[in-house]
């Protein structure tokens, strides 16, 4: 069973969330933070990380020698990656999707494989949960390729159950995230803004037809749009968590919710429960 946890932007709750199923969950879980532009899910789970490897993308590295400047690589590139000015061919790297056409379509053998760093992916264990976090290198822009090497290393654990942690927003790395996942929970605010943007993420994810839910965090902090939208779309409201200072102060020193109010540790079973029929 793969849970994928969402929301249309960030700040809503989503990791406290994700993080709240897998530390509810009865038996293994594989935590995969696919937010690996900003992870922070560590800081709750705090896992034993006992294994890293470095994620690079396959570039195009031009031997101008062998080069007739035929322009072909340079048409089939998507992404601008590659420019002919004359006699001189060059490559952006940063621009690169490594998709490969290049390399296809060169008959001089002038192309051979270069390679940037993307980031890192690190893993470990805390209790009965097998964390991975992929941590994409400053600079860097694009996060998809990372995202998908991550969840491809935490599928080696086959564990039952599997939590993806996703970005916020509706953007590629989100889709990357979640278009493989058996049920995606959407996290949103009681706000006019946070209906806004729950709306958003709910068109992404209903066009790409997966099941999905919505939770309300901060509940009673504003109105109650976002459970009447819900109600008229037919998406199923899975739980309301209460707006708490307390909460709130928990979460600035690394404590998870369900440690710090374990009456809804149930409440997050039942869902899982209810998931999985």
């Amino acid at each position: 069973m793969k849970i994928a946890v969402a929301s249309g932007k960030g700040g809503t709750g989503k990791t406290t969330v994700a993080v709240s199923i897998a530390l509810s969950a009865k038996g293994p879980v594989s935590f995969v933070d696919c937010d690996v532009e900003e992870p922070n899910s560590h800081i709750f789970l705090k896992p034993k990380i006992t294994g890293s490897r470095e994620i690079h993308l396959t570039i195009p590295e031009i031997d101008q020698s062998r080069c007739d400047f035929c322009g072909k690589c340079r048409d089939i590139c998507s992404f601008n990656a590659i420019t002919i000015f004359g006699q001189t061919i060059m490559t952006f790297p940063d621009m690169c999707h490594s998709c490969g056409g290049c390399f296809l379509v060169c008959d001089k053998g002038a192309i051979t494989e270069g390679s940037r760093s993307l980031g890192v992916i690190e893993w470990g264990d805390t209790g009965n949960i097998k964390f991975f976090h992929g941590k994409l290198r400053v600079g860097e822009a694009m996060s998809s390729p990372l995202i998908k090497e991550t969840k491809k290393e935490a599928e080696l654990w086959e564990t039952p159950l599997s939590v993806f942690d996703a970005p916020p927003g509706t953007s590629c790395p989100v889709i990357k995230t979640v278009r493989d996942a058996d049920y995606v929970i959407l996290v949103a605010e009681s706000t006019p803004f946070g209906l806004h943007d729950l709306q958003l993420a709910a068109a992404t994810i209903l066009k790409l037809g997966l099941p999905t839910g919505v939770i309300i965090n901060k509940a009673g902090l504003g109105d109650d749009s976002v459970a009447k939208w819900c109600k008229e779309q037919g998406l199923p409201l899975l739980m309301e968590i209460p707006f708490s200072r307390k909460a709130a102060e928990a979460y600035a020193t690394g404590q998870p919710l369900v440690t710090f109010m374990p009456e809804l540790k149930p409440k997050f079973q039942e869902i899982l429960e209810g998931i999985s029929q």
